[in-house]
């Protein structure tokens, strides 16, 4: 590894695979997300595989205004994002370097990503009032990207911090993650206690 920033830094494989794979997952859920979604224009009376109950509703977040949020379905910015991220993940594999530019282009991009499910996230809890699976993938998938490419950053000196900063993000990498998705989980059992509470 290098933090060269001037001819482009390097990458570790776990970090390209890493971008592959939830590269991949994204495009995963874009694309049954996106199919139900045509299925239930053409037919109001369609069930997607993924409502399992009054909580765990596709449905009801597929015919929400959230899920439309620029003037077409949300999914479509998942099929277009997510293949760009197992390009850029091959890429490295195959030994790419790239430049400064593009890897604070990356980190704002997956920025934008985690920001925008964050809030997809707490329309489905507290306004729409159901959750779909797929997109919980999607959120999952998200988070990792956007705080592994913010990790690379920071150890490689593309994103300047403190040595002790960068020293505890390479200790506990798997702290940041873990920690946000389990606030979620957390989110989304304190939202449907009663419900869950009802199943057992």
């Amino acid at each position: 590894m290098t933090s060269d920033t001037t001819t482009g830094a390097t990458a570790s494989r776990a970090y390209a695979w890493l971008l592959i794979v939830t590269g991949a997952l994204g495009v995963l859920a874009s694309f049954v997300i996106t199919v139900d979604k045509i299925r239930l224009i053409q037919n109001p009376h369609f069930t997607p595989s993924c409502n399992l109950s009054p909580v765990l509703s596709c449905s009801e977040v597929m015919r929400s205004a959230q899920a439309s949020v620029f003037g077409f379905p949300n999914p479509l910015l998942g099929l277009a994002a997510y293949p760009v991220v197992v390009t850029i993940g091959s890429a490295l594999l195959a030994g790419a370097r790239f430049r400064r530019w593009f890897w604070l282009g990356l980190n704002a991009g997956t920025l934008f990503g985690a920001g925008f499910c964050m809030w997809l996230m707490s329309q489905a809890l507290y306004d729409i009032g159901a959750l779909c699976l797929w997109c919980c993938l999607a959120w999952a998938a998200t988070i990792a990207m956007f705080w592994y490419t913010t990790a690379h950053n920071l150890t490689h000196g593309v994103i300047r911090a403190p040595r002790a900063v960068v020293a505890g993000v390479l200790e506990f990498h798997w702290a940041v993650p873990l920690t946000w998705c389990l606030g979620i989980v957390m989110l989304i059992t304190t939202r449907w206690w009663d419900y869950w509470v009802s199943l057992l």
